[in-house]
């Protein structure tokens, strides 16, 4: 992190996280604000596993968004620990954007975080209404109204990140809320994520399409080895190792004669070779590490620490 002057006496810099349950647009939603992916999205619950940090560069402010995990009832160790992870960023920002799908029924699971929010007493609390690209005026107006008895919010504000409608409403119902600072990070920086882990976590994605049931919360992905070609400085070797928790899962992901695994592998490495401006070449390996979610010597492994 490198401390940047700031010739605006009144730039604002700090952090903001969005919370809600799984699914309900917080990576598009970053990803949107930030103008570039550095969280991928998926359809699956439960996609974000880290708190990836991006940043949206203004003239009047800087604003880093925190993406957290869905918050749910965990029911693996892995559950356990992504919910820790979540409880503890939102003592560390400066604002709460807490994301409410605007074409779904409030339900027990966002009633579940607005307690848990109300816990940090010191944090103001945004509620944001997304995905309102697939909701009607009539049902944006009712779950506004809806979210406003869920808890005391600093403001409630409906967003849809595909259309890109009132993004920059939201940006500055945060930034509002951030403190006088200088940059803290050097201009042109949209993320702070290792590229390891970004190469993994677009693996992860590529392998999460069109797979069924429980299988996209048995994937993981380590990236071993990212170098280089020797004599060559226009291509990029990447090893790569994917993990399942049973055989059976193996054989869905391989896909019949390796179909679907060559699949997984050019679509990451097309999506790998745009963020990193190179030529790749993937090696990409699957494994089975069995109920790696509940076995916390291997989700230190596959780096999910405690």
């Amino acid at each position: 992190m490198v401390g940047v002057s700031s010739s605006a006496a009144d730039f604002r810099a700090g952090f903001a996280c969005f919370v809600g349950r799984p699914n309900v647009g917080k990576s598009t939603l970053m990803n949107a604000l930030v103008g570039t992916k550095v969280a991928i999205t998926s359809s699956k619950p439960q996609t974000t596993r880290r708190a990836i940090r991006g940043i949206v560069h203004r003239p009047d402010a800087q604003l880093v968004i925190v993406d957290t995990p869905g918050l749910h009832r965990p029911r693996t160790l892995l559950g356990e620990r992504l919910d820790s992870l979540v409880l503890s960023t939102l003592t560390e920002v400066d604002v709460i954007g807490f994301c409410v799908p605007a074409n779904e029924p409030v339900g027990k699971g966002d009633r579940f975080i607005a307690e848990k929010l109300a816990a940090v007493r010191k944090t103001p609390v945004v509620a944001v209404v997304t995905k309102c690209d697939l909701a009607t005026r009539e049902q944006i107006a009712a779950q506004l109204l809806a979210v406003s008895q869920l808890a005391e919010f600093a403001e409630i504000v409906p967003v849809s990140a595909e259309s890109g409608e009132q993004l920059d409403v939201v940006a500055d119902v945060l930034i509002d809320r951030l403190p006088e600072s200088p940059p803290l990070y050097e201009g042109g920086q949209l993320t702070d994520e290792p590229e390891q882990v970004l190469v993994g976590e677009l693996i992860r994605e590529a392998a999460l399409e069109g797979v069924r049931d429980e299988l996209p919360h048995s994937i993981a992905v380590v990236v071993d080895e990212m170098l280089p070609r020797e004599g060559r400085d226009d291509l990029l070797d990447i090893y790569a190792h994917m993990f399942v928790e049973r055989p059976s899962q193996k054989a869905i992901v391989i896909g019949h004669r390796g179909a679907r695994l060559k699949e997984v592998g050019s679509q990451a490495r097309r999506q790998i070779e745009a963020l990193l401006g190179s030529r790749v070449y993937l090696d990409l390996r699957i494994s089975v590490a069995k109920d790696w979610q509940r076995d916390p010597k291997q989700l230190r492994r596959l780096g999910f620490y405690d």
